[in-house]
């Protein structure tokens, strides 16, 4: 696929997605402003001749052998003919979607580990920054900032950016067991919040719905439920 062909079909797709809504963050940044010599896009058409669902293949540095599918459609059939056309059978994808799709998706191929995200954003009222000097900032992969707290010259809690794009960027935080329970993972989101506040992005924050400790950090630092649900999942094409 050349980048003209690429940037075709994100004209096409550009109006199915709300540039604003957390709903389509995750969507739009792989279907929109991903790398192009790492994305492919697919499109399907419905009879009036417009697109009405899309399917973004990506090679992320996260997953080497494991291509990022993005499939978004309200249409169970339209998914189907996407998964069919985008899946290379027999190989191993991480697959993104929203929740209705499941049974679609099943009928395309093997679910061999799946589950539920919350989508949370930042309720500015409620973002108190943590000023905390064991707070150090870095520049982490592709360089995107990640903000540290090291103990005994190891990282003990650090938070960072997964993506970013002109309007949102998603975040996460990581905390060594030892290190849990003193308040370095508030710390570290907090700088990590605030960093991409002033980057005029909206901060976004992604969780297992049953994660409830990682849910409870993202409420003590200001994140609310924005009530979008993905269903992700470890997927395998049949042949």
């Amino acid at each position: 696929m050349t980048v003209a062909d690429l940037e075709s079909l994100r004209q096409k797709v550009r109006p199915l997605l709300d540039l604003a809504a957390p709903a389509d963050a995750l969507p739009a940044y792989y279907a929109l402003h991903y790398d192009p010599p790492r994305t492919r896009l697919y499109v399907h058409e419905g009879a009036s001749g417009r697109a009405d669902g899309f399917v973004a293949v990506c090679q992320t540095g996260k997953r080497l052998f494991q291509p990022t599918v993005v499939l978004r459609t309200a249409d169970a059939h339209a998914a189907v003919e996407l998964l069919h056309q985008a899946l290379t059978p027999d190989r191993p994808h991480y697959l993104i979607t929203t929740p209705d799709l499941r049974d679609a998706v099943g009928e395309v191929v093997e679910i061999e580990q799946s589950g539920i995200n919350r989508v949370y954003n930042l309720e500015l009222v409620r973002f108190q920054p943590i000023i905390n000097v064991l707070v150090v900032a870095e520049q982490g992969l592709g360089g995107r900032p990640r903000f540290v707290i090291r103990s005994q010259g190891k990282i003990a809690s650090e938070a960072g950016i997964n993506w970013h794009s002109p309007h949102f960027a998603e975040l996460f935080v990581r905390t060594v067991p030892a290190a849990q329970g003193r308040g370095w993972g508030r710390a570290v989101l907090s700088a990590c919040t605030r960093w991409v506040l002033r980057s005029a992005r909206q901060p976004l924050y992604v969780v297992g719905a049953d994660n409830h400790p990682s849910i409870a950090l993202a409420d003590a630092v200001g994140y609310v439920d924005t009530g979008v649900r993905e269903f992700v999942a470890d997927v395998v094409r049949r042949a």
